[in-house]
Order: structure tokens, then sequence, then C-alpha cells
């Protein structure tokens, strides 16, 4: 004998539970799309106004001066032997031990002192093209990271 009736999905569950999903996804990816553009263009600010302007600035208050544009970011992170040597180098400044790069591979410019910030340094990412354009990101304008 054959049960009376077996627990299963219909084809018509099945699909409705297909549909509900690609309106689901219909609905949400269009507001994704665009984010992830911003969200780089947010981590590069934090990047700038924030982790590396703290580890220059702890770099500085140990040193007496910033890091000039020959020793570069890498003297965050390892002591620098070119001139001039700092004294009391305590770091490494970054905790990672390593000089990030800007969300789109390229590393950050810095230059010390600086032809913007003249008593201290620029910091800047060229952005997402990787050239000086518009959609640069610099600490200079208005006292803090701005496009320019």
């Amino acid at each position: 004998m054959l049960p009376k009736s077996k627990s299963a999905f219909t084809m018509i569950e099945i699909m409705l539970v297909v549909i509900i999903i690609g309106v689901l996804a219909a609905m949400v990816i269009p507001n994704l799309s665009g984010r992830g553009e911003q969200a780089r263009r947010a981590a590069a600010k934090a990047d700038i106004e924030a982790n590396l302007s703290a580890a220059l600035d702890l770099y500085e208050l140990d040193n007496g001066r910033y890091p000039t544009t020959e020793q570069g970011l890498a003297a965050l992170v390892q002591k620098p032997v070119a001139a001039p040597e700092p004294l009391h180098w305590k770091g490494p400044y970054l905790k990672k031990k390593r000089i990030p790069q800007d969300p789109w591979g390229h590393d950050y410019l810095y230059v010390a002192p600086g032809k913007q910030n003249t008593e201290e340094y620029d910091l800047s990412s060229y952005g997402k093209d990787g050239v000086e354009s518009d959609d640069d990101i610099v600490n200079w304008e208005k006292g803090t990271a701005q496009a320019r």
C-alpha cells in the first residue's frame, strides 16, 4: 500500500521562493552598486586623516621633526639611516608594521615639508585613476582630507 500523502515541495512553491529571492535581489543590488567606490574613498580619507597622520605625529613627538620626503613613510616602520637620522626613534609607529597603500593599490604620496602645509607635510592619494586629478584625496584643504 502507498502512503496517502507525501511531504514535499510542489513546483509552484519552489517557483514562488525563486521569484521572491529574485525580487529581493533586484531591490538590494542597485542600492549596493556604487558603494564600493564610496567606501574606498572613505577608507583613504581615514588613512590620511587618522591612521597615517597619528603615526606621523608620534614620530614628530619622539624626534622633533617629521620624516623628510626622502625618508618617506618608510620612516614609520623602520628607523631611517638617511640624514637627518632620528635620535629618539621609538617605532614602528604603524600597528601592522608595514606601509599601507591606498584602497586602489597605489602608494600614498608624502612630501615634507609640504608645498601646501609648509610647517608640516602633505599627504595624499591620487584616487581611483592613479594620476593627479579632481578625484585626489588630500590633507591640505580646510585642515582635513578632502577631494580636490
